[in-house]
């Protein structure tokens, strides 16, 4: 009797297809949600990764077996100095072609931003003027946003001056001149991320992924490999021939580019927001990133990207059950954080 076939799932998923390298370092939010706070706000903060340590918290989770004992938490910290809103822009809508730029006002950046770094040609500025234009304009428009820029030289761990720019869409209430008044009284100044999120709030975390360069398809997508026992004239990393006729099919796993990707992780909930760095770091500093110097965001958790990298951190378009049924968000109860040294000493 002749051996049955085996079937078997493919392997990986087809909806981060295709796995090329991420376009900018500094990921674009593609999608914002509405959000109902009664107050305008920014719906998005960008912030650096610094690295992972450990934390026991009392579980505070409704309907959970551990609610109300204290459970172990990996986390991650995010330092997040307060970012400067550089520009405000208006949005229109058309149905031919989405969302387009109406206009934008830019504000005087202080020198010791060194947005020349990052902007090249500012032109001439006028933000009243360029204000009153766009007030004229709001009755077209659909979204407010601004353009905020990090300040990098008041975080611990990078030694670069040159200012990350993204925008961020002004949301928390449905009234437009409500979210234009905010927005351009906010031009010009510092927001800190106290202003945006509280702690034990839920948010989403977009960065690029850690790159691992040309990988092989048992890496890529995990597919199975060869028995090694067996005799393999041409490897036991390969897959067979899956083609029908006119070369290989889009959904057969391929070797490629791996990591370095634009990814989102959902629902990862803020337990500690603080600007005492020696709270969070631990002895000997974090690996590869140093001792954190400016306020910094503590999230449950692992999020993508290696240490120093950016991430943003928005509003979430998905919150849990349990998060929405809450009727007031409190702030986790933190029993121990470890500073341990993470040096292997």
């Amino acid at each position: 009797m002749g051996a049955r076939k085996k079937h078997a799932p493919r392997r990986g998923s087809m909806g981060f297809s295709p796995r090329k390298r991420a376009s900018r370092l500094v990921p674009r939010v593609k999608s914002w949600p509405d959000v109902d706070l009664g107050r305008p706000t920014l719906l998005g903060f960008l912030g650096y990764k610094v690295g992972m340590t450990h934390a026991y918290i009392v579980d505070d989770r409704p309907g959970r077996p551990t609610h109300g004992k204290e459970i172990f938490v990996p986390v991650t910290v995010v330092e997040t100095p307060p970012l400067f809103v550089l520009a405000v822009r208006l949005y229109g809508y058309d149905p031919n072609r989405g969302l387009y730029s109406m206009g934008e006002a830019w504000a005087y950046p202080p020198p010791e931003l060194e947005i020349w770094r990052k902007v090249k040609t500012l032109g001439s500025l006028d933000p009243d003027k360029k204000l009153k234009e766009l007030e004229e304009m709001l009755p077209l428009a659909r979204e407010v946003r601004v353009l905020a820029a990090t300040q990098p030289k008041l975080v611990g761990g990078l030694s670069k001056k040159k200012p990350d720019i993204i925008e961020v869409k002004v949301g928390g209430t449905s009234d437009l001149g409500e979210l234009f008044d905010y927005a351009s009284k906010r031009l010009g100044e510092l927001v800190k991320i106290q202003e945006v999120f509280a702690e034990g709030q839920m948010v989403d975390v977009i960065a690029v992924t850690k790159g691992k360069g040309f990988q092989g398809v048992v890496k890529r997508w995990g597919v199975k490999e060869l028995p090694r026992w067996h005799k393999h004239r041409k490897g036991s990393r390969r897959i067979g021939a899956r083609s029908h006729g006119k070369g290989v099919w889009s959904e057969t796993p391929q070797a490629g580019q791996t990591g370095f990707h634009r990814r989102t992780e959902y629902n990862k909930r803020i337990l500690m927001i603080d600007e005492d760095g020696y709270k969070i770091t631990p002895a000997g500093g974090f690996l590869h990133y140093g001792v954190v110097r400016s306020t910094y965001t503590v999230l449950a958790g692992s999020i993508p990207g290696t240490p120093k990298r950016p991430v943003v951190l928005r509003y979430p378009v998905r919150p849990p059950r349990w998060y929405l049924a809450l009727e007031e968000v409190k702030k986790p109860q933190i029993t121990f954080v470890s500073l341990q040294s993470k040096q292997g000493n």
